[in-house]
Formats: C-alpha cells, sequence, structure tokens
C-alpha cells in the first residue's frame, strides 16, 4: 500500500488500496490535471461572482430575469437530440456508489440511476475511489457483491440506465494536489469516471450521461459546457456524445433555466427539479431579509406558492427547448415493521408523484425500488402509454413571473417546538452519519441527505438570527433555549445510536459542528465544507 504518488505535478496523499491505481492510473491523472489546470481559475471566478449576487440580494435588490438573455428566453431553438436509452426517464432512482447500492439500483426497475458522488455521498478518499471502481465494474457488468450474512447480489439481464453526480463546484478534493492545489472535486468526479468508461459506454450502445447540482447560473452551465467540449476533444470522442440533466436546486438558477438549457444545447438531456436543495437555497440567499421567514420544514411543501411557480417554470422551459422535465426526490424508506406507515406514506408519495406527471413532468426520482412500482403507476395514468409529454408545450398556463418564483408566503405556516426539536435532532444525526462515512442516512423512514440536513440547521440559523421568527406560542428561539433543547435531543439520539457508535467519537463532533452552524453570527455556506475538514 503506497500511501503517496507524483505524477506530473500531481501529487496523491493518501493511500493506495487494491485497485486504486487501476483508476489513479499516471495517463488518468493527467487526464484530470489537464481539465484542472484549464478550468481551475474561471471556476473560482465563478464561485466568487456567488458572493456578490448574495449581497445584492442581502440589500434589497430583486431577483430578475437577465435582461442579456433575453433573446434566448422564448425562442424555438432546440436542443441536440436525445439518445435512445435516455427517453424513457419515468422513474429514477438515486443513491451513493457503494457497490451493493449500485446492484440494487440498477436492477430495482427504475429506467435510469443516478450514482450520486454528491449529497448521498460521504466524501472519503474511500468512497470516492471506491465508489469509481464500483461504476467502472458495473459499466462492464463485471460487479458482485456477497453480504456479511453470505447473500449475494448481481446484476439482472436487464438494468437501469446509469448516470453519474459529480462533487458541486464549490467542492475540493483534499487528497489529490495539482500544483500544490487541491483539485476541483467536480473535475476530480467528473474525470476519472469520464475518462475510464466514456469509451465503454459507447460501445455498449449507452454514453457518459451525468447530472450537475448545485448551479447558480447559466455561466457556470457555460463551464461545464467547456469541460465537456474539452474532455470530448481530448479523448477523440464525438462532440455531443456527453449528455448532461442540470438539477435546478438554487433559486438564481431559477431565474436562468432557459439560459442554462440553451449553455448546455449541445450536451443536454433535462432538468431536474431538486426540491431540497432549492429550499435551502432560498433560506440561505434570503437569509438576511427579515421579510422572508419560513415555517417548519414539514410545512414547506410543492403546494405553496414558490415552490409551484418553480415546478411550473421548469416544466415549461425544459418542454419548449425539448428536454427532459424530471421531478424531484421522493425519500421515503419503507418500515418493515409497520404496514399502516408504509400504506399512508405509498399514497402520499402516490399523490406527490401524481401531481408532478399532471403538471407536465417526464419523470421523477425516488430514493428506495419498493417505490418505483408506486411512481410508475402514477406517470403511467398520465402519459397513457408514452414514455414522455415533451410534446406538450403549456407555454400560455405557465408563463410563471418573477413576483411568482419569489411569493415565499406559507398560509398558515408556523414555526412549533416540535420543527425546532426535528430539526435539531435530524441535523445532528445526519452530520453523525456523515462523519461516519454514510452520506444517505435512513432516519424514520425518510432517506437523509445533506440537503435535508442543511434545510435543518439554516432554518434553525434563521429562527434564532431573525427577531420576528416568533413560534405559535410567542416564544423565539434563543441560544440558550436552543442549547436546553439541543441537549434532550441529544440524549434521545444516544438511545438510539447505542453506546458503541456513541464511543466512535462522531457524535461529538457532529454536536460541535452543528453548534457551529447554527450558532455563529456568519453563515456557512455549505455544511460540508467545514465537515469534510473532520473525514480522513
Amino acid at each position: 500500500m503506497s500511501t503517496s504518488v507524483t505524477t506530473e505535478g500531481v501529487q496523491v496523499i493518501a493511500p493506495l488500496h487494491e485497485r486504486y491505481q487501476e483508476i489513479l492510473s499516471p495517463e488518468a491523472l493527467r487526464f484530470v490535471a489537464h481539465l484542472h489546470r484549464t478550468f481551475n481559475e474561471k471556476r473560482k471566478a465563478l464561485l466568487a461572482e456567488r458572493e456578490v449576487r448574495f449581497q445584492a440580494i442581502s440589500q434589497g435588490q430583486p431577483l430578475t430575469f437577465p435582461k442579456e438573455t433575453e433573446g434566448i428566453r422564448g425562442g424555438d431553438w432546440q436542443v441536440a437530440p436525445i439518445p435512445q436509452d435516455l427517453q424513457d426517464r419515468r422513474v429514477e432512482i438515486t443513491g451513493p456508489v457503494d457497490r451493493k447500492m449500485i446492484i440494487n439500483a440498477l436492477n430495482s426497475g427504475a429506467k435510469v440511476f443516478m450514482a450520486d458522488f454528491e449529497d448521498a455521498n460521504s466524501p472519503t478518499w474511500t468512497n470516492c475511489i471506491e465508489g469509481q471502481i464500483n461504476l467502472y465494474d458495473a459499466i462492464r457488468r463485471q460487479i458482485d457483491f456477497t453480504a456479511p450474512n453470505g447473500k449475494h447480489y448481481s446484476l439482472k439481464d436487464e438494468v437501469a440506465v446509469l448516470k453519474v453526480r459529480p462533487r458541486g463546484w464549490h467542492l475540493p478534493e483534499k487528497h489529490v494536489l495539482i500544483d500544490g492545489e487541491p483539485v476541483s472535486a467536480s473535475l476530480f468526479d467528473f474525470g476519472l469516471y469520464f475518462f475510464h468508461n466514456a469509451q465503454e459506454l459507447l460501445a455498449r450502445g449507452s454514453g457518459p450521461y451525468f447530472y450537475l447540482p448545485k448551479l447558480e447560473s447559466y455561466q457556470e452551465a457555460a463551464l461545464w459546457n467547456e469541460v465537456f467540449v474539452e474532455a470530448q476533444k481530448y479523448l477523440d470522442i464525438p462532440l455531443g456524445t456527453i449528455k448532461a440533466t442540470v438539477l435546478i436546486e438554487t433559486i438564481t438558477a431559477a431565474f436562468e433555466m432557459e439560459e442554462i438549457i440553451y449553455a448546455l444545447r449541445d450536451h443536454m438531456a433535462g432538468l431536474n427539479a431538486g426540491r431540497w436543495d432549492y429550499i435551502f437555497s432560498v433560506i440561505k440567499k434570503f437569509r438576511k431579509r427579515p421579510e422572508v421567514l419560513f415555517p417548519d420544514r414539514a410545512q414547506v411543501t410543492m403546494t405553496v406558492p414558490f415552490m409551484r411557480a418553480y415546478a411550473m417554470r421548469l416544466v415549461q422551459a425544459c418542454h419548449l427547448h425539448g428536454a427532459h422535465a424530471i421531478g424531484g426526490m421522493s425519500a421515503f424508506i419503507p418500515s418493515r415493521q409497520d404496514e399502516e406507515v408504509n400504506r399512508r406514506a405509498f399514497d402520499k408519495v402516490y399523490q406527490d408523484k401524481a401531481l408532478e406527471a399532471h403538471t407536465g413532468y417526464d419523470g421523477t426520482w425516488v430514493a428506495h425500488p419498493d417505490l418505483v412500482p408506486v411512481a410508475l403507476r402514477a406517470f403511467d395514468e398520465v402519459l397513457a402509454g408514452r414514455v414522455h409529454q415533451k410534446e406538450e408545450k403549456r407555454s400560455a398556463a405557465y408563463m410563471i413571473s418573477e413576483k411568482e418564483l419569489t411569493n415565499f408566503h406559507v398560509e398558515g405556516g408556523k414555526i412549533t417546538e416540535q420543527g425546532v426539536r426535528t430539526n435539531i435532532n435530524v441535523g445532528i444525526l445526519y452530520i453523525e452519519s456523515w462523519l461516519q462515512g454514510v452520506g444517505a442516512a435512513a432516519l424514520y423512514n425518510l432517506m437523509e441527505d445533506a440537503a435535508t440536513a442543511e434545510i435543518s440547521r439554516a432554518q434553525l440559523w434563521q429562527w434564532l438570527h431573525n427577531p420576528h421568527a416568533l413560534w405559535d406560542d410567542g416564544r423565539h428561539l434563543t441560544p440558550e433555549l436552543y442549547k436546553r433543547l439541543k441537549s434532550e435531543e441529544v440524549e434521545k439520539i444516544k438511545k438510539l445510536l447505542g453506546a458503541d457508535r456513541v464511543a466512535t467519537g462522531k457524535l461529538q463532533q457532529a454536536i460541535a459542528l452543528f453548534d457551529r452552524l447554527v450558532l455563529d453570527e456568519n453563515f456557512v455556506d455549505f455544511l460540508t465544507l467545514p465537515a469534510y475538514e473532520l473525514l480522513d
């Protein structure tokens, strides 16, 4: 086992276990280094623009559709043709890149599996590199897995189409230095996967398909397009082979949907309504605006005005230009003990997916294989034999205004003690799981990932720092009240985790980090940035 490799200005400063050097070959690292050296300065400049935009919002500047791109919006241009194996996306399943998850997801009956290096993945060195190995093996159908109980997992003859989500533009990969600087995690994840698998995927009748997370502007989408063009030229792959679906999960991106599609039009497959990160983004961007105040997380549903406007606008933007519109995550995890809980939850999932289908979406996300048939039924009832409904333009009915996208009123919304307690409990539990190396945590029959944890801590920060954030009983969250409730919730968490898990020390780390995220005067943009410093 080696702990350091240096290749032409590239340093790998982490253990190299069995097969790691297959993925981290000199040729692959040269490719990643080329992408990083070509695009990293522009990436950093665009990240700086995010702060400029936030300051403008904080000072009361309204969000508007960009004037300089007025000619793009509503135009009759279309995206490049989408491959046949990406036409049917009625149900997509998502999850981390561990070996068992990949096999189960590909076998789930979903049309697409999004293998996630981002919010559902705790980016330990082991998770990231073994995830690349697992995908390499899955594409070549040489993947299997035997659980400790002896159960064996292998691929069926017919499996879901594979898409991969690299980490967002804001994240580094600290274990690989290029010219002494941590490599962009986006370029690292994308580069390794594309280098090793693009040709193999094409030979098998598919292609290199991606999901792009947390974009905040069409300029950030244009940067990805430049990366795609350069990567395809480097490996002598026809331009336009890469196809990407962009998650619209920031409030600023919601005002630039058509522009994002246009920037990636040669590589565009569709947009996805990343609902949980979207809610987090709104809280984060408007946190210094005292009039923007949200109730308990559970009350911010897809039917409240700003979420409904966002959902409708996404369908319009996609269908005007020939791209797929994919709905948001249903995070329910079935119970093995309580069938009544399952019955009620399956009904809620069905209603949620039926709303998406009637809104015009072409497909949706689920987190568990048992939800695939539920979601598929909701879409099949609307699609009536079709595999998508992109021909439904709906332009007249979907003229969403700037005011509608920022109508943050939640009728009857309340901040409650239970909502505060839930945010504390789930937020700490998720961070503890993340620090243990598990980025998709099954908590209380829901699959929580980084996005839902972000909502939890952002709401608490907002409620603590906004003097108008009164509870339904007239109280206001103070540091002292937060600490008292946290102490009570931590006792519940300890009982849930058990003594052995508590003894690892990760819970104490999680509590300390959560306190910082909630109590500090300065809001931390992404919890994963300070949490990453705690990972090996």
